[in-house]
């Protein structure tokens, strides 16, 4: 009998990728996956590359925890209410949250929107072929990760096509319908975030990277 990881173990694993790649240095970063009516997701302020799955809270679609851990010091996510907004408004399987250093800079180099086309991974961002230009919203950061949530809800609903939403001077975060797919394409917009970054510093003349005032 083939062995099947759980959720659970999933999420601890891509928190170990994740931390290898730099998305989730120091205690940054995060993860939820969507199992049936809840979410699982990865505590808050804690090394992501050292939890395990009894470290893992689930909450309901309002946020409501519904599973919490024996160790009561740990809290859920303090990006579980932004996570809830790609959820609820895209009904994402799979949310995640990166403090990529190529999604930070990116977010330096370009105004409200960031904006790039014919480069060949955009082709792994779902609708997404080469011709077409990539369009990412990009929000401003406040002192607390949960003063986000408006924000970000309200970047969704203005740009529907949208899978990724970049947070000025912080990060990014990314969903798909599943986490394969959520994986995959934050993979796809990391590349792309560090080849617009790239080409900046380059001094690459090319209309792609047209910022947005």
């Amino acid at each position: 009998m083939t062995y099947q990881q759980t959720i659970q173990e999933i999420i601890c694993e891509l928190c170990r990728q994740f931390y290898m790649l730099g998305w989730a240095s120091g205690t940054g970063g995060g993860i939820c996956v969507r199992d049936g009516d809840k979410l699982w997701v990865a505590p808050s302020g804690v090394q992501k590359e050292r939890i395990q799955p009894e470290d893992l809270f689930a909450v309901d679609f309002d946020g409501n925890v519904i599973h919490r851990p024996d160790n009561e010091k740990l809290k859920p996510s303090e990006c579980t209410s932004l996570f809830l907004k790609a959820v609820n408004l895209r009904g994402a399987g799979a949310v995640i949250h990166s403090h990529s250093i190529h999604a930070m800079l990116a977010t330096l180099v370009c105004g409200k929107e960031f904006s790039i086309s014919e480069i060949e991974m955009i082709k792994g961002i779902q609708g997404m072929g080469f011709h077409d230009r990539l369009v990412v919203p990009v929000i401003e950061n406040t002192a607390q990760e949960c003063d986000l949530a408006e924000a970000l809800g309200q970047a969704i609903e203005a740009y529907p096509k949208t899978q990724a939403v970049l947070v000025r001077r912080h990060g990014v975060y990314v969903w798909g319908p599943d986490w394969v797919k959520a994986k995959t394409q934050a993979e796809c917009y990391d590349y792309l975030f560090r080849a617009a970054v790239e080409m900046h510093r380059l001094g690459i003349s090319e209309n792609t990277l047209a910022a947005h005032v």
